[in-house]
């Protein structure tokens, strides 16, 4: 126990301690002594609650396990409704009820918008992402597919004026449906002007108009006769037309525009979850190190671009004037959220009494809280929440007991921290099926604190698959998208958020576009969000959340949730329908498709988490389309492979198969990668594949089928060079 400090009844490891000690506790006001007496207290207090719910969980799952195999072939669904209420797996409805969330920043209640998901413990990407409040739309067109490569418009290393053209022409026909003048459009304009507080456009045909909604404009930077700048608003989000006619691209436009920038991630949620492989104390302090860094401003990532050495860091808040001639500041920066980690991983940063690792949410909880006390004492060069607030995303939560222990735990680290009650903000992710079948009662448990609901589709059906794994086996994945349970999920998600008074005080959100390269058809598709009501959803990139804020121009979604609030649906019936199989004949061709992209996926995500240390990454499909992929991904596809394998879909020797061909593919596409270590042909020796083995054949016995148990075991086995065998 060299490595470790003792404190009291407990044993912190040196890393974690010193770095507390030394880097977060300056500056809060609070003592060392009484910090670390306190936060003993805490885990003294709620450590044993942590358990029996992780026990619970365990408890209700044998119990439904049973039930299945006793009435598999007498399945009544209203017998089986009964018996989840009569095992408390269905709780009683609350009466209802209305959030009284206070203290939440406009970005929450007021604005909607794109939502980014980054793992924190890579500096650049957080900054990037931070950043990410606002993007260049002539950059996110001109390098991405929304913009084809058809008729001379290619991508190439040097500048296309052809595709540039198209790019013009796309954000100028944008702009005409989202800021339109009177009767033309902004492809026509020859001058942007303000004159007494109003937007004078002189056309080529010396014709001058205004904007048809004079309210529009906001501000400007540089002269009114000759602005750098127009500062546009739409549906709550800033627009900016940026003028210079000395720019290689502005001299070519007529008005002297050389880009439309667009407020685009409004907030990002800065994640110590399913996008970071954390397994030991050295891994959450880079985690959290750069949190303080975020949170103080002065976080930087130092790389080369082009041969030149690239700082980054933080940008600066946005100056303008106003209509009214007043400065006008708007953020340079997206509002951030910190996403912790469930109840369910122990972490061995501190040992409490007998040498017992205590709850990693616990130490997430109270050190990513104390981290952004910063910000609330304005320590920091810039500032995150303007209403006082901070903001903590609390993920895989199994019903309102859980949701209630996670409202206990914030109450106990605001005392400790000498918080005002309620300064904790919560996230609740709704992701795991006893929460959806109990939201209203979950929301209930922190209505003082809510701040934020969302859905995604890879671990809730993961959950779902777990839960029913005695009933038969499931549908194919591709299947489940347009499953009965999984749409009614999706849009009482939205129903019961609103019907507690979410609108105006907290986010309800949707999952994430996953594919970075197919912009174009996240154009197409991902507006649906919107028009089920969601007002903010994830994006993998800051180039995405750009091409997502057009969403939000487009569609009011105000209005959207104003008129489902009328509506009236009880959901519950159709979330509880099973996805099992009616038919099971599938074509041994059939059978290998859906065995090669589970084992394909898993096996390409899991060699960089376990060899690299990578828990977020763009990684190819067995299509070789670029999927940005976290945890969630493994526990959707080897739940999959475990429940087809339980039922004899395929055999142990089909699956074993398959792992290994798959592992080869995924070798060849990291061929060019001159630090990857090839998973074939010693399998046994590969602790990657191994890690993908256990996670598909020892799928049934995971709690809940999540992957953290054995992908942080296997991952520390990588760290310290164990060499393995079968």
């Amino acid at each position: 126990m060299e490595n470790y400090t003792t404190v009291g009844n407990l044993k912190v490891i040196n890393t974690l301690y010193n770095f507390i000690n030394s880097e977060v506790l300056p500056g809060t006001g609070l003592k060392v002594e009484k910090f670390w007496a306190d936060f003993e207290n805490v885990i003294n207090d709620l450590t044993v609650e942590n358990e029996e719910l992780l026990g619970k969980r365990i408890h209700l799952q044998e119990q439904i396990n049973s039930w299945f195999k006793d009435n598999k072939e007498n399945f009544d669904f209203q017998s089986y409704k009964s018996f989840l209420s009569e095992i408390g797996y269905l709780e009683p409805m609350v009466e209802e009820f209305q959030v009284n969330t206070d203290g939440v920043d406009v970005e929450i209640t007021q604005q909607p918008g794109p939502q980014l998901v980054v793992p924190l413990n890579n500096s650049r990407y957080a900054i990037n992402a931070a950043n990410a409040r606002w993007g260049s739309l002539y950059d996110a067109l001109y390098g991405t597919d929304v913009i084809s490569e058809e008729e001379g418009a290619e991508h190439k290393s040097n500048y296309n004026p052809i595709r540039g053209n198209q790019v013009i022409d796309f954000a100028k026909n944008f702009l005409d449906e989202v800021i339109p003048l009177k009767e033309a459009s902004h492809k026509d304009a020859k001058k942007y002007c303000i004159e007494n507080g109003l937007l004078s456009v002189l056309l080529n045909n010396e014709k001058v108009v205004e904007l048809k909604d004079r309210n529009q404009l906001i501000g400007y930077q540089g002269l009114q006769g000759e602005p750098s700048a127009v500062l546009c608003k739409n549906n709550g989000l800033h627009i900016e037309i940026q003028i210079d006619r000395a720019h290689p691209i502005g001299m070519q436009d007529s008005a002297g525009i050389k880009d439309v920038v667009l407020e685009s991630a409004i907030t990002t949620i800065m994640d110590c979850e399913d996008s970071v492989a954390a397994v030991d104390a050295d891994d959450k302090v880079d985690v959290y190190r750069n949190w303080l860094g975020l949170i103080k401003g002065n976080l930087t990532s130092i790389f080369k671009k082009d041969g030149k050495e690239v700082t980054r860091k933080l940008n600066p808040d946005r100056t303008y004037t106003g209509i009214d001639g007043r400065e006008l500041t708007l953020p340079g920066r997206s509002l951030m959220f910190i996403r912790n980690v469930g109840h369910l991983m122990t972490t061995d940063a501190i040992l409490f009494e007998d040498r017992n690792e205590i709850p990693e949410g616990i130490l997430d909880c109270v050190v990513t809280s104390l981290i952004a006390k910063h910000d609330l004492l304005r320590n920091g060069t810039y500032q995150n929440s303007k209403k006082g607030s901070i903001y903590i995303v609390k993920p895989k939560m199994h019903g309102s007991e859980e949701v209630a222990f996670a409202n206990k735990l914030f109450s106990n680290v605001e005392k400790i921290l000498d918080l005002e009650a309620n300064t904790l903000k919560i996230g609740v992710m709704d992701e795991e099926r006893r929460t959806t079948v109990n939201l209203t009662n979950c929301i209930k448990e922190v209505k003082d604190r809510i701040a934020f609901i969302n859905t995604g589709f890879l671990d809730r059906t993961g959950d779902e698959i777990h839960t029913s794994m005695e009933a038969g086996p499931m549908i194919r994945k591709s299947e489940m998208k347009t499953s009965s349970w999984l749409n009614s999920y999706e849009k009482s998600n939205v129903a019961i958020g609103l019907a507690c008074g979410l609108q105006g005080r907290a986010q309800i959100g949707k999952g994430m576009w996953a594919m970075p390269d197919l912009m174009n058809d996240m154009i197409n598709q991902k507006i649906s969000h919107l028009e089920a009501g969601a007002n903010t959803a994830w994006v993998p990139s800051p180039t995405a959340a750009t091409l997502h804020a057009i969403h939000y121009h487009q569609l009011n979604v105000v209005k959207v949730q104003d008129r489902l609030h009328k509506e009236s649906n009880d959901y519950l019936d159709k979330i509880l329908s099973i996805p099992v199989a009616i038919n099971t004949d599938w074509t041994e061709e059939e059978i290998q498709q859906e065995l090669d992209n589970n084992a394909q996926g898993i096996l390409g995500y899991v060699v960089r988490w376990i060899d690299k240390g990578i828990g977020c990454s763009k990684v190819k499909d067995i299509n070789n389309v670029g999927l940005m992929e976290d945890r969630a991904t493994l526990r959707i596809s080897s739940q999959h492979m475990a429940n087809w394998l339980h039922h004899q879909i395929c055999s142990k020797e089909r699956v074993m198969d398959t792992l290994k061909r798959m592992a080869k593919v995924v070798d060849e596409q990291n061929s060019g990668d001159p630090q990857y270590i090839p998973m074939s042909p010693n399998f046994e020796e590969s602790i990657a594949f191994q890690a993908a083995v256990d996670l598909v054949f020892k799928g049934y016995q995971q709690p809940n089928g999540y992957t953290e148990p054995i992908l942080h075991q296997r991952r520390k086995q990588a760290k310290a060079g164990i060499k393995i065998s079968s």
